[in-house]
């Protein structure tokens, strides 16, 4: 992307201003199989007597690889940006399990979005009411 794409969007990877942010004050910690990385805050040596130790003012980020879609973070790396635990996920994933499913995008607003037989993107025809269902008119 060029350097203009990089100053005016945000919906694609790092702004300029969080790319330089993270190369100032970022420590790399992670990179999950989407290809997002994470980074934390570099600890202060003057205020942290145990560096790697997770406060309530430590900052974490993601910077996305691709469109910034907050569906994209695995469960994992979700807990560790709102601090649930010190770890990075990666030390200690269990083993996937059999019945646990690939990641699909969050497809609202494409056109691989879920439409039901009544949407109009589908011709907006819809099954004929059944039961005891009547119309009201005016008057009756």
């Amino acid at each position: 992307m060029s350097i203009l794409g990089k100053i005016f969007t945000w919906w694609d990877g790092a702004t300029i201003g969080t790319a330089i942010f993270t190369s100032r004050r970022g420590e790399h910690v992670g990179t999950d199989a989407f290809g997002n990385k994470y980074y934390r805050a570099r600890p202060k040596r003057e205020k942290t007597p145990t560096a790697g130790s997770y406060t309530a003012s430590e900052r974490r980020w993601v910077i996305y690889d691709g469109a910034n879609d907050a569906s994209r973070v695995p469960a994992e790396w979700h807990g560790w940006l709102h601090g649930a635990g010190e770890d990075v996920p990666e030390s200690h994933l269990p083993p996937p399990r059999i019945w646990e499913v690939d990641y699909s995008p969050n497809a609202t607003g494409s056109a691989d979005a879920y439409r039901p037989s009544g949407a109009l993107e589908r011709g907006g025809r819809r099954a004929a009411a059944s039961g005891d269902y009547e119309a009201w008119a005016p008057g009756d």
